[in-house]
């Protein structure tokens, strides 16, 4: 465990977050994430009945379609496991809201704006926040250029990840030891208009 050595305790809640990225036939991206919250205990319901000890109290799904430039082409929502089924599970259709979204453009502030509270569902528009990250992830290396391997001096701009992160900015060990050309580099200050 890469933590330190917890104090005696007793799981309460599980929320388990997945993402994963497609490469679709069309040359489109698919990204998809879902949020899983369970309990180690059975949940007695509002509306009645109990959900037994392990069944998930959530269990939503999101993906959106996005092109080469991160433009959401489609979006889709489900949820599968509710606390207030008929309720809960009729918010799918609002996250379409994010078609014509930049995942790397002002999307998290975007989703606020369009998804936030009774716009939403909270949880799924939580599950919102992995999808740029993920995209970048999937991105790196096919469609992001991540290597400098001196093959294309001719490349004015430095790999897709430099200066992104603490680890790799450009007066940073890591980039003098891999990216070394690019040790120092000072990025042009962008110009408006």
């Amino acid at each position: 465990m890469p933590l330190s050595p917890p104090a005696n305790r007793a799981l309460r809640h599980r929320r388990a977050i997945t993402a994963e990225a497609y490469l679709r036939d069309d040359g489109l991206w698919d990204i998809e994430a879902r949020i899983t919250d369970t309990k180690p205990r059975d949940i007695p319901l509002a509306g009645g009945g109990v959900r037994a000890q392990g069944e998930p109290l959530h269990d939503l799904w999101l993906r959106v379609t996005i092109d080469l430039r991160m433009n959401i082409v489609d979006a889709e929502a489900s949820s599968d496991w509710v606390p207030y089924p008929t309720h809960c599970d009729t918010i799918g259709p609002a996250y379409r809201k994010l078609i014509g979204l930049n995942l790397m453009r002002g999307f998290r502030k975007a989703v606020r704006e369009r998804l936030g509270s009774v716009e939403g569902c909270t949880h799924l528009t939580e599950l919102a926040g992995v999808l740029p990250t993920t995209a970048i992830q999937a991105f790196a290396g096919d469609v992001f250029n991540t290597r400098d391997d001196g093959a294309n001096d001719s490349n004015p701009e430095p790999p897709y990840q430099l200066h992104g992160c603490h680890a790799l900015h450009f007066e940073g060990e890591v980039v003098r030891q891999f990216y070394p050309r690019w040790f120092g580099y000072q990025p042009k200050p962008r110009t408006s208009g």
